[in-house]
């Protein structure tokens, strides 16, 4: 009998949990954890957690502080379940402002240092504007390792590769619903999936030219899409669909293999070049503004919670 897709994917892929959940992380054991605004917002809704919040928000200097604490605290519980990477996002407000995105960042290894969490267990996850990508460049040269998000272009991954950041995560099903919202009689399966197909391009050019960034396939809408990706260096995936992975017996086909660097590495864009080249791309614009909006709309309905349990 064969075995399920999720262990066959194990052995292809470093499977990271999408997730603030801690009972999901327990039962799929993945390598590595993500966290973003909308999943901390989830987390934090949890009724087990609301005393322990309380306490934070009534003891924190400001909105901003308490931000910060509630997601290190979740983040290092996270630490405990998982042998490697955690990922956490600076505030999506600041995706336009490399000094206070450099700032925010720092605040929060030392954080999690106060959590008895080094950086090297930590991601810095960061949009993946020109401001955000300078920052990571940044932060890398001081050690603290980065994690580019909200990436929806070739444009994006580029840039990111330039500045060596460690890991970039293009977002799969994103990509997918813009295409779908304008050609909905189109077929996207399999590896017609425009998002499946960003993903190869990436790996291959980084792989081709020698890049060390790590490609890690976001945001998936269903199996098939990571399916079509096994063999990336990492998938992080919703507790939903790992248990689908989980459930289901087949046989799994590495679908990216790595290889050796082929060529040089391209001149890396100025500013100019890298704002023209994404104003070009209609979906990776649309995309980006609107994951920043999304994501901001989901802290301030944290700041909202985190201020009503600080009064009291």
């Amino acid at each position: 009998m064969a075995d399920d897709l999720l262990s066959q994917l194990k052995q292809m892929t470093t499977v990271v949990a999408d997730t603030g959940d801690l009972e999901a992380i327990r039962r799929f054991s993945p390598q590595d954890a993500t966290t973003n605004p909308s999943l901390i917002l989830q987390a934090a809704q949890q009724a087990d957690r609301r005393a322990r919040l309380a306490e934070i928000a009534r003891h924190s200097t400001d909105i901003d502080d308490a931000l910060d604490a509630v997601a290190v605290e979740i983040g290092s519980e996270i630490a405990g379940l998982v042998p490697g990477y955690v990922s956490t996002e600076v505030s999506a407000r600041l995706s336009f402002d490399s000094d206070a995105s450099l700032a925010r960042a720092r605040s929060l290894i030392e954080r999690y240092d106060r959590h008895g969490v080094g950086p090297e267990r930590i991601l810095i996850k960061v949009a993946a504007t020109w401001e955000g990508i300078r920052a990571a460049r940044q932060l890398e040269r001081e050690g603290i390792r980065t994690n580019l998000t909200l990436l929806f272009s070739f444009t994006q991954a580029q840039a990111c590769a330039d500045a060596g950041v460690t890991l970039v995560s293009p977002f799969v099903g994103r990509i997918l619903d813009w295409h779908k919202a304008r050609e909905p009689e189109a077929d996207f399966t399999g590896d017609r999936d425009p998002g499946v197909r960003s993903v190869k391009r990436i790996y291959e050019h980084y792989k081709g030219h020698g890049y060390r960034t790590i490609v890690m396939g976001a945001s998936f809408r269903n199996s098939g899409e990571i399916l079509a990706l096994a063999g990336c260096d990492r998938l992080t995936i919703s507790p939903a669909l790992l248990g689908e992975l989980a459930d289901t017996q087949g046989s799994l086909t590495r679908r990216l293999t790595p290889v050796g660097a082929e060529t040089s590495a391209p001149e890396p864009h100025d500013e100019a070049e890298f704002r023209w080249a994404l104003n070009e791309d209609a979906m990776a614009t649309e995309k980006l503004a609107e994951g920043i909006r999304k994501f901001t709309d989901d802290q301030r309905k944290l700041e909202a919670l985190l201020g009503e349990l600080r009064k009291g």
